[in-house]
């Protein structure tokens, strides 16, 4: 594949210079050699993706050079510790696999919820109030009062933009179940009871994501209900549950499922104490779910409360399951490289038994780094 888009790349090259010297009418001898003015150039390689940037460079010398001065290499998010004593958050970054620390005293007494595009959402028990809160800048953004039990609470987009919109779903019976939805600015939640068609069981242990203007609920059982916030409609899709491992049915196995989303597609991960990591992909198209040998270049983020994927990351963390635990004082983080088939560092299963599930969580890396200790 590689090679097919340098030659692509050469051809390129190869073309604009032999259309230049068609239009001058002259001959290929008494031709001055063309070259793109550095400005097109660099234009014109920097709308390309991570991959075809690679091949581009390869072109030549000055190729690469552009190509180099123009290459955008994504930020992997980082990983959030919640202390059990004391106002200290710890942050770990992945990619420099060094550790930072943040003084959040407003958080205290509060449990997380969900984390996304640099956004908490946390509960404070004692009061019953949700609230948003970025770490980074200290911006908080209340939500009305409601008490809630542990179920995960997943939104849209940022508080900040007017498409947010809160969702919950939580067990009412075999059959029924009951959806919340809230906005930054409302005054109170919305829930309505919607008929649930087995064997879609719901529970704590729901796994939710947002992808193409509907929330996803991977259940307990591996059936995916999804909720339309537009239309107010609920519906369990005919989508068998992925394949589970054999053996994957032991203790705390609900606590290694996860699911993430990334320009329209979404991935599901199985793993528990004894057992690789397996990655799924839903074809929404034949409604099945496809057992994933590589990951085609991205990453995936895994976290019991949610979890993130990103493309056009650095050459060793793409192809890789990262996992919210960090071993060696604090120096690795727990990963699954698809390439190699193991984990890193060598023989450090996860089991998600041991640890607790809502003292940690994915949350995009900071912009600025002067605010942390």
């Amino acid at each position: 594949m590689a090679g097919r888009r340098r030659k692509k790349f050469k051809l390129l090259a190869e073309t604009i210079e032999d259309g230049t010297r068609a239009s001058a009418g002259q001959p290929d001898e008494q031709e001055t050699h063309f070259e793109l003015p550095t400005e097109i150039l660099e234009l014109i390689i920097s709308q390309l993706t991570f991959r075809d940037n690679i091949c581009a460079s390869a072109v030549c010398r000055r190729w690469h050079s552009v190509a180099i001065s123009v290459r955008k290499v994504n930020k992997p998010p980082w990983l959030m510790f919640f202390p059990k004593v004391g106002d200290l958050y710890e942050f770990y970054d992945p990619s420099q696999r060094k550790t930072y620390w943040l003084e959040l005293p407003k958080l205290r007494g509060s449990r997380l919820c969900y984390a996304k595009y640099g956004w908490l959402l946390l509960y404070k028990p004692r009061t019953q109030r949700m609230f948003f809160y970025c770490p980074y800048t200290r911006e908080k953004i209340k939500l009305p009062r409601r008490e809630f039990g542990y179920q995960i609470v997943a939104f849209s987009a940022a508080p900040t933009s007017p498409s947010c919109i809160l969702f919950t779903v939580k067990h009412v019976s075999p059959t029924l179940v009951a959806i919340s939805t809230c906005h930054p600015g409302a005054n109170e939640w919305t829930t309505v009871n919607y008929q649930n068609r087995l064997p879609f069981v719901s529970s704590i242990w729901n796994k939710l994501v947002f992808c193409n203007g509907l929330f996803y609920c991977l259940s307990l059982t591996g059936w995916l209900g999804v909720y339309n916030p537009n239309e107010c409609t609920w519906d369990v899709l005919s989508v068998h549950p992925p394949r589970c491992p054999e053996s994957f049915f032991v203790k705390n196995w609900w606590k290694g499922k996860f699911i993430a989303e990334h320009n329209g597609d979404i991935f599901a991960i199985y793993t528990c104490s004894a057992l690789i990591p397996v990655v799924y992909k839903l074809d929404q198209t034949n409604k099945v779910w496809t057992e994933m040998e590589t990951l085609e270049g991205s990453t995936l983020f895994a976290s019991f409360l949610s979890s993130q994927a990103r493309m056009d990351l650095n050459g060793m963390m793409r192809n890789n399951v990262y996992f919210s635990k960090v071993r060696y004082y604090g120096k690795r983080c727990v990963s699954y490289s698809l390439d190699s088939g193991r984990y890193h560092p060598r023989n450090q299963c996860y089991d998600w038994g041991e640890q607790d599930p809502y003292e940690s969580i994915w949350i995009e890396a900071p912009e600025d780094l002067s605010t942390f200790l």
